[in-house]
């Protein structure tokens, strides 16, 4: 007991309280010290990244030392350490090249610079942000490949590189970005394959490739993306029949493959495999066969194009049960077969309350003109039936149409 009572002594010692106050001291000024220095990177990052820029109309004016770099134009700090966590520069006009100095915004979860003109290559310094989880560099001219080490930022929700002027393959390596929602790599000059890699981004909801380079089929492993809704594709260069993976994905509601090389014959059944489906552009391809009624099952589709094929048969008639069609777009394929029954679908289509636009111009659609056209949608703005061999006269009672094709 009394060696205890002595130790006590001891520990509350004016001596003891001294040193143990100098510790402290010394804790928080090394904490100080190193959010300073911390604070320091994060504004020297952001002043050379200034110096690589042409701010015309001075936006970045805010952006001296007559300001603390938390209350910059387009610069977001956190609360609680007081670093950079967004940066937020777009649709200001900016010229210049992307500075590889971003790359020490350690903290920075969101950095937009969309809209703007920078040029150059997107710095691998980037691929250091490994809190990001929203970039957003579309709509500049940017150059050069994808930086493979953006796969280091595991925590990106939105990748966003369209409207740029990027070169070589899409990288494999960004099929471990588990946590991806949206992938936006459309209007560039990527060539190469679809990666199957990408099939690992289950967490994916919108993928626009679209006005690529693009060639090939698209892999089997996208069927593993089992979130996703928005699937584009259009004005590439892929191959081969309608991909077998996405008869697996029913969360789809819009599917884009226009203006590619896929051909054969779509399934039956694909408008129960796609139940939500909303838009629907297969247009400018070789794809064959009869349109699957089965279509009629999407309750919700609001837009088929299947223009510029080589589809035969009819337009099936339980179309006339899509009350939410606004868009019908069947030209240039080999629909009918000259026969006075061809142009049936046309009085189921009157229970389309929505459609503003028919082309079904150029097959081989038969028979006379029904009366029933007639009571087609108040919508409809736009009608063609040219290049037909359809007889008749139009009903005047449809004098809402803007653009009227007919001979």
């Amino acid at each position: 007991m009394e060696l205890l009572v002595m130790s006590l002594r001891l520990f509350f010692s004016p001596t003891s309280r001294a040193i143990l106050l100098l510790s402290l001291v010394l804790l928080v000024s090394k904490f100080s010290l190193a959010t300073t220095l911390s604070n320091e990177t994060d504004k020297h990052a952001l002043l050379e990244f200034k110096s690589l820029i042409h701010d015309n109309p001075n936006f970045l004016a805010s952006w001296n030392e007559s300001f603390q770099f938390c209350q910059w134009v387009g610069v977001t700090c956190g609360l609680k350490h007081q670093r950079v966590v967004g940066l937020n520069l777009k649709d200001l006009k900016l010229v210049g090249t992307i500075s590889p100095h971003l790359g020490n915004l350690s903290f920075l979860r969101s950095l937009n610079l969309a809209n703007n003109s920078f040029s150059g290559r997107i710095p691998s310094e980037v691929g250091h942000l490994i809190r990001l989880q929203n970039l957003n560099l579309s709509h500049n001219s940017l150059e050069g490949e994808i930086p493979v080490n953006l796969s280091h930022c595991s925590n990106l929700v939105n990748l966003d590189l369209q409207y740029n002027n990027l070169v070589q393959q899409i990288p494999s390596e960004l099929g471990s970005l588990s946590n991806l929602e949206i992938l936006c790599l459309a209007n560039n000059h990527l060539s190469g394959r679809f990666p199957p890699t990408l099939g690992n981004l289950s967490s994916l909801q919108q993928l626009w490739f679209a006005e690529n380079n693009l060639e090939g089929e698209i892999p089997n492993t996208v069927a593993q993306m089992t979130s996703l809704k928005y699937f584009r594709v259009e004005l590439n260069h892929l191959s081969g029949v309608f991909p077998a993976s996405l008869y697996n994905l029913s969360s789809l509601t819009f599917i884009c493959l226009t203006y590619n090389n896929f051909a054969g014959n779509l399934k039956p059944e694909i408008g129960i495999a796609l139940p939500n489906l909303q838009v629907i552009w297969w247009g400018g391809n070789q794809f064959t066969g009869s349109f699957p009624a089965s279509l009629a099952n999407a309750s919700g589709l609001e837009q088929v194009d299947m223009g510029g094929n080589q589809f035969t048969g009819n337009i099936p008639m339980s179309f006339g049960n899509l009350q939410n069609l606004q868009r019908l777009n069947a030209y240039g394929n080999l629909l009918g077969n000259r026969s006075v029954d061809d142009l049936s679908f046309l009085s189921s289509l009157t229970n389309c309350s929505h459609l503003g636009w028919l082309d079904v111009s150029y097959n081989l659609l038969g028979g006379e003109l029904p009366n029933s056209i007639a009571n087609l949608s108040t919508q409809l703005t736009w009608l063609q039936l040219g290049g037909n061999f359809i007889g008749g006269r139009i009903p005047m009672r449809i004098s809402n149409l803007t653009i009227l094709g007919w001979k």
